[in-house]
């Protein structure tokens, strides 16, 4: 009798820690870094940006509730991985090695980092900028390029781009750098501003799954390929830039 009471206790434990492992299957869950401008980051305490708006997207396709999770970026493939997360998202680029731990959407954004300047600027070319007062938007992709590459350079750092192109303006910095989308929406309303030619550097941006998890791939490639077409995903970086 104590045998069979201890095997029925046994079993329930067993029963309960397998449920409290399991992942609520009504929520999608994606892990992120927010400290990556427009793509994800906080604003007023809650984790905004384009990918944000893209994966509440993927979540109404598949009548789930989104649910984030700010976590660190090396971090993230392993959650996936794992499947504590359903997808991943955070300017996450492909590469071969990434791929062998998950699986890869097709790329949803090419970010082209470009060069602001006066319309009488001195500096004529995006390789005469090492040693410049440089304004960026606080924990963007420009940001964390510019810091990298720069190091001769003074980086002053703004929580919005319209700050940032005001500094430019009056002459508090010699340029600006950000993402080519939202740069060219900017120049078309401020006059006295321009574009240098080239760009300082691309890179193209996908969501991962867990490998072998098709379904969802499918329905993440079908969201963005639908938000892609229609002119979404620009607006979504127009928006988180401009804002």
């Amino acid at each position: 009798m104590k045998n069979i009471l201890r095997l029925s206790l046994l079993f329930i434990c067993l029963i309960v820690m397998v449920g409290c492992g399991k992942k609520d299957d009504n929520k999608l869950v994606m892990v992120t870094e927010a400290g990556f401008a427009p793509y994800e980051y906080y604003e007023n305490g809650e984790i905004v940006g384009v990918d944000v708006d893209i994966a509440k997207e993927i979540a109404k396709e598949l009548g789930k509730e989104l649910v984030i999770k700010d976590i660190a970026f090396d971090s993230i493939i392993n959650e996936v991985r794992t499947g504590k997360a359903d997808i991943g998202a955070a300017g996450i680029s492909y590469s071969d090695e990434r791929a062998k731990k998950v699986d890869f959407s097709i790329n949803y954004s090419v970010s082209k980092q470009v060069v602001i300047v006066k319309n009488d600027s001195f500096i004529n070319s995006i390789n005469d900028i090492n040693d410049k007062k440089i304004a960026v938007q606080l924990g963007s992709v420009a940001d964390t390029y510019v810091t990298e590459n720069y190091k001769n350079a003074e980086i002053v750092r703004q929580k919005k781009y319209l700050a940032a192109i005001e500094d430019l303006k009056v002459g508090k910095v010699d340029l600006v750098v950000m993402d080519e989308l939202p740069a060219k929406e900017i120049i078309e309303k401020n006059s006295g501003i321009k574009i240098l030619d080239g760009e300082l550097t691309s890179d193209s941006y996908g969501m991962i799954v867990k490998k072998g998890n098709t379904e969802l791939l499918e329905t993440v490639n079908k969201v963005l390929n639908r938000l892609s077409s229609d002119g979404s995903i620009d607006n979504f970086i127009i928006k988180h830039t401009e804002e």
